[in-house]
């Protein structure tokens, strides 16, 4: 039987993010999006483990995790909190109040989320295990590109300041050179005055959609054979 985790955050790209990842490695995943419907499930499910957001509405994560101390029904179900800031006083005040270990916003991937969660949990049984480079990630791999070339140049078109950062630091520490464009026009341009290997589009964009940007990209003979990965809102 696999086991739960219940995710508690607000932030719903990244709540799609680690329920997809989670759910490839084999756990049952539970949402919630703020703090009162976390408790609820907290206390309805009891799961494995709480992956929980320190600021959310209706009640934060410190709320949270003070109702689940003066719980002896819930006080040993590990919580990993998920910290925007990273600041020492916040991570101090979670471990006071139980929390059995952090990640921060800006800088965890999906696969520290499944390391952390596999170290605070006994598994019942071996996740789900996934190639740790896929074909198409290998193919752009900036350890096969020497010399800052431009086939491990990718362009970000995205509007959502929190995730074009986030993809952005992930995407740097890796070595890539990425380009930002925040809306459909600015991407169109970028596109068309810099060399890129590949670009990560999104489709709901003020101005232009992610669609008309893509129609532009392939009718151009210049730039029709540039990969392109869509970042979905719908799915």
């Amino acid at each position: 039987m696999a086991q739960k985790i219940l995710i508690i955050e607000d932030e719903e790209v990244l709540l799609e993010v680690l329920e997809s990842k989670l759910k490839k490695e084999g756990y049952e995943v539970s949402i919630a999006k703020d703090g009162e419907e976390g408790i609820k499930k907290f206390r309805q499910e009891k799961p494995d483990l709480v992956l929980l957001d320190i600021i959310m509405p209706k009640m934060g994560g410190f709320e949270v995790m003070r109702e689940v101390m003066n719980d002896s029904a819930l006080k040993d179900i590990p919580i990993i909190v998920i910290s925007n800031s990273g600041q020492p006083v916040e991570i101090e005040e979670a471990t006071k109040l139980g929390a059995r270990d952090y990640l921060i916003k800006a800088e965890f991937s999906p696969e520290e989320v499944v390391q952390k969660i596999r170290q605070n949990l006994k598994p019942q049984k071996e996740p789900k295990a996934e190639p740790s480079v896929s074909p198409e990630e290998d193919s752009i791999s900036p350890q096969k590109e020497k010399g800052g070339s431009t086939s491990s140049r990718i362009l970000i078109v995205e509007d959502d300041k929190f995730l074009r950062d986030l993809i952005v630091q992930k995407l740097q520490k890796e070595g890539f050179d990425v380009l930002q464009a925040i809306d459909g026009e600015e991407g169109t341009k970028v596109v068309k005055e810099n060399t890129v290997g590949l670009i990560l589009l999104d489709l709901i964009l003020p101005g232009i959609d992610g669609f008309e940007v893509l129609k532009r990209v392939k009718e151009d003979p210049k730039t029709k054979d540039v990969p392109v990965i869509i970042l979905s809102n719908l799915g």
